[in-house]
């Protein structure tokens, strides 16, 4: 995570990356305001200019207002605290479905806006496993836990399924359960809404908003084509993602007819994309995130596009590299020669195939920024 900005800011993250923890090492004095807290919600949310009056006159230091996103109002409050007392907030959110309605005050560039993801291999440094974080993923609580699959079981039913029922985001709870388990199926794929509804008996539409509620809720991801320029017929439909291995590993069904590539492969793939998508956030790098599947069937999984230039990633479940693994990219190379073309594997060796540089998958995350 990057030092905190200077003004103002709202921070939005998963539940469970750690916001509350960062910000109490990162800012001790501050004073702090639980939405999570159900007698600091409820006073609150009758009068958000109760904000104002719990707030000491003559304080200096940072005001945090924890889970923002449960009483929208208090943006009302807070922009007048930063314009007549010259306040410093801090606005953590682990859902932006609230804030994205109409009228809601999101203080007109007063605060920048962060984002904070699960750990990352430079973070871990040493204390980066890859077998472990391909099984139980980057939640820092993942991380320490001496039972992480209880903790992620107990985050898939406690935190996706009651915090959608406490927030009213989805009236049928049980069909909801019914729909993390057949998304978990298009990890890693091109996303088939209509598939999808029929494995949890609902209409596309409900099953639509239903993947709406896991991207502002912050644990899921859309990979649109990357279709610039394109010389190939390409897929239209994105490919979906929950945001932590250890997440998609809790909610996916398994049974006797699973190989285990159909679940190790997409968790490898999300292990490497919450890595990216950290890095490209905390360094501010200039990169858009994309895939590229011609209608043929070849597939690059990670294309990142930028003023920083163009880059192609393809991660192999496999410790050996055939040279049919190469296919997609020396298409994409075809299509796009100017693009730098990485192939990451779990092999140990290293090397340069027809301008396509192949190198450990360990390696590369864990000096990922020298790579972007």
């Amino acid at each position: 995570m990057q030092p905190p900005p200077r003004q103002s800011f709202f921070l939005f993250g998963p539940r469970g990356v750690g916001k509350t923890a960062w910000l109490h090492q990162q800012f001790p004095g501050a004073l702090f305001f639980d939405m999570l807290d159900h007698q600091v919600y409820t006073q609150l949310l009758a009068g958000p200019e109760r904000l104002g009056e719990r707030i000491p006159q003559g304080h200096k230091d940072w005001v945090v207002v924890d889970e923002i996103q449960r009483v929208p109002e208090l943006l009302n409050e807070v922009h007048r605290l930063i314009e007549s007392r010259k306040l410093r907030f801090v606005l953590t959110g682990s859902s932006a479905r609230k804030l994205r309605r109409r009228g809601v005050n999101l203080l007109a560039g007063r605060a920048v806006t962060r984002h904070m993801h699960p750990l990352t291999a430079l973070e871990l440094g040493k204390d980066f496993d890859l077998k472990r974080v391909l099984q139980y993923g980057c939640l820092p609580l993942a991380c320490t836990s001496e039972n992480p699959h209880d903790y992620l079981k107990s985050y898939a039913a406690t935190y996706l399924r009651e915090e959608v029922q406490q927030e009213g985001l989805a009236r049928n709870i049980g069909a909801f359960g019914r729909f993390l388990e057949a998304a978990s199926f298009s990890q890693g794929g091109v996303l088939n809404m209509a598939a999808v509804a029929r494995e949890c008996a609902v209409s596309v539409k409900v099953v639509e908003d239903y993947f709406s509620i896991l991207n502002d809720l912050l644990i899921a991801v859309r990979l649109p084509v990357f279709s610039k320029r394109a010389k190939r017929r390409l897929v239209a439909h994105p490919k979906f993602y929950f945001f932590d291995s250890g997440v998609f590993q809790a909610i996916r069904p398994r049974g006797p007819l699973d190989a285990p590539e159909q679940i190790h492969g997409p968790a490898l793939e999300t292990l490497f994309l919450q890595q990216v998508r950290a890095l490209i956030d905390y360094k501010g790098l200039d990169y858009r995130l994309y895939y590229w599947r011609t209608t043929g069937g070849d597939e690059v999984d990670f294309v990142l596009y930028g003023e920083r230039g163009l880059r192609a990633f393809e991660v192999k479940m496999a410790h050996n590299v055939r040279p049919d693994d190469l296919r997609s990219l020396l298409w994409f190379r075809a299509d796009f020669p100017q693009a730098k073309t990485h192939l990451l594997y779990l092999g140990q060796r290293r090397w340069h195939d027809r301008g396509i540089e192949v190198l450990p998958l360990l390696d590369c995350v864990s000096t990922l920024d020298q790579w972007l």
